[in-house]
């Protein structure tokens, strides 16, 4: 029996391509690693409000992965249409933890958790989270806790 998937509160569409995929015609599963980490830019520049590549341009605020655990539950096969999800899961003082997701209708293919830290690009140190980006996460919905 497929693993029924979660819904998320930012989702996207995403055709699988040739590109994706190994020989096999199935996605190659570090290219998920990049559908999420396009996912977690779209969701920084269209649901919070704030432009991606102005938070480590102009802004020199990094935005690294330091943990993140994936499940595999089912394939994904070029040609289809899957849906790619993320949810807030926490703030900290400068993490952010995520969930997410990429389903095929009710059918979980891969579930993820990853944490986030902002760090200076000059300094490569941790830093708080910027007050601007503190708001716009908090108006997303997730719970507060220390780090």
């Amino acid at each position: 029996m497929p693993a029924i998937a979660q819904r998320h509160a930012f989702e996207r569409e995403q055709p699988i391509r040739f590109s994706h995929c190994d020989p096999a015609g199935l996605v190659f599963f570090p290219q998920y690693l990049v559908m999420f980490n396009q996912l977690v830019e779209d969701w920084f520049t269209e649901a919070l409000g704030l432009p991606y590549a102005e938070i480590l341009g102009e802004r020199r605020t990094g935005l690294p992965t330091v943990s993140l655990a994936c499940d595999f539950t089912a394939p994904s096969r070029m040609g289809e249409v899957v849906t790619l999800g993320l949810s807030l899961e926490r703030v900290g003082g400068a993490s952010i933890g995520l969930r997410l997701g990429v389903r095929r209708g009710d059918e979980a293919r891969v579930t993820a958790r990853q944490v986030l830290v902002t760090t200076s690009l000059d300094t490569h140190r941790a830093m708080p989270i910027p007050e601007d980006m503190r708001r716009a996460l908090m108006g997303f919905g997730p719970r507060q806790h220390g780090d």
